[in-house]
């Protein structure tokens, strides 16, 4: 009677454990397709006997958890961060805005006490000038159309519109508001993007070694650079579009003959 409950027991509690952290980490480095997807071995069995650790998997950029499943969204080449984090690294320019990231905008509209930014969405969104440092209804920023503004995001919904500040939750600007005089503005890929704000970027320091220059990151891949002249600001703008396309390898004697003025 004992033994006959003791295999009741086994196979009600026995079921699938989900294996995708082993499996997405033999991928790692592959180009997936929109499509791809990871799911749970079903070989894999909890025992009564030995300890299973659960896998906890954070889905980035292009994956979506869908039930037991792990879907491609985006193709693209995946990567991963210690200790659980995957994502996939494409050339993607089409930006999504999302809570907390900073971007570079271009103020269009100034409509009473909201000004309109433009940030490369689908829409515009809205920038109070209550949202600057020390702002207030009687010392108003001067912002004025046409400017370029470095803010970030405090409202992303797919059903509202996007709302941006010029300040951090304490109050303070921290680097954001109006900026971009004498510089040059252009777009790269979001990827190229994630690069150059990667801790101990490998780009920035090669570029700093040339050329010492100011450099404005926008997530939503717009990026402005000032030089000690117009030629090198130009210089500086070239090669980092084309690091967009670049090997680590080509990026670095690209680099070397412009440093031997080859170019």
């Amino acid at each position: 009677m004992q033994r006959q409950y003791t295999v009741y027991l086994q196979s009600f509690i026995s079921r699938p454990c989900v294996r995708m952290f082993s499996s997405l980490k033999l991928r790692v480095g592959e180009v997936l397709l929109p499509g791809d997807e990871f799911s749970f071995d079903t070989a894999d069995r909890l025992s009564l006997t030995e300890a299973v650790k659960a896998e906890k998997v954070v889905c980035g950029p292009g994956l979506r958890r869908s039930g037991d499943r792990l879907l491609v969204c985006k193709s693209g080449v995946l990567r991963h961060k210690e200790p659980n984090t995957f994502w996939m690294d494409s050339q993607q320019r089409r930006y999504v805005p999302a809570k907390g990231e900073s971007i570079i905008g271009i103020v269009t509209v100034k409509s009473g006490d909201v000004f309109k930014v433009d940030f490369g969405g689908s829409e515009q969104a809205s920038l109070s000038y209550l949202a600057f440092e020390g702002a207030t209804k009687r010392n108003r920023p001067n912002v004025q159309v046409g400017d370029l503004v470095f803010a970030q995001f405090v409202l992303a919904n797919k059903d509202m519109e996007p709302e941006l500040v010029c300040v951090d939750s304490s109050g303070r600007a921290n680097g954001m508001g109006v900026f971009g005089g004498g510089g040059l503005l252009f777009s790269v890929s979001l990827g190229l993007v994630r690069r150059l704000l990667a801790p101990h970027s490998e780009i920035l320091t090669d570029l700093q070694q040339l050329f010492p220059c100011e450099l404005v990151v926008g997530m939503n891949g717009r990026l402005w650079v000032k030089s000690s002249t117009v030629q090198q600001t130009l210089v500086i703008s070239n090669l980092l579009q084309s690091c967009d396309t670049m090997t680590a390898q080509q990026r670095q004697q690209l680099f070397r003959r412009v440093a031997q003025g080859a170019l």
